[in-house]
């Protein structure tokens, strides 16, 4: 069997830890040391689906930095998504509700998107400030799954990308 391709964004605030989810869930490793995304990034994975059909997918994951204004630049990086992981760091309340500005963006140029939201960093519980409660009434509002994850760990990463995968078939 043949695997389809399809397009996936990461999208969420400066350092909310995109290029380690993707670090982790494309290569299995995590680096402690933190370095910027300049421009944008693509990796690759094949993903095997389960269920409901067994399939396989080309996951072309895209990132880039998360700061960056709507652009020509960023229009072009969500055309042709059909899926995108929406990243917050339960260390900092303010990058879940930066997590609208990023759908409004995505939605302008593609309105079938499917989302998965992510609240990163779970491993520091010491330092948390968003609650269950508050990561789950977002991925409500954006009719997304949600998951406490850790690219330190490798907590629920796979997870999330599978059930994006699931999604895109």
């Amino acid at each position: 069997m043949s695997a389809a391709a399809r397009k996936i964004c990461l999208l969420g605030d400066f350092a909310v830890g995109k290029t380690s989810l993707i670090r982790r869930f494309v290569e299995g490793r995590f680096d402690e040391s933190y370095l910027s995304t300049i421009g944008v990034q693509i990796s690759r994975r094949k993903v095997a689906i389960e269920a409901p059909q067994a399939a396989e997918l080309n996951l072309y994951v895209w990132d880039t930095a998360g700061s960056e204004p709507f652009t020509a630049v960023v229009r072009s990086y969500y055309q042709g998504a059909r899926g995108a992981i929406l990243v917050c760091d339960l260390t900092r309340p303010d990058t879940l509700h930066s997590l609208e500005k990023y759908v409004r963006e995505v939605s302008a140029v593609n309105r079938s998107m499917a989302f998965v939201v992510v609240g990163n960093k779970v491993d520091l519980a010491g330092q948390r400030e968003i609650s269950d409660s508050m990561l789950a009434e977002a991925a409500q509002q954006y009719h997304a799954p949600c998951f406490l994850s850790s690219a330190r760990t490798g907590e629920n990463v796979e997870q999330a990308f599978q059930v994006l995968a699931t999604q895109l078939l």
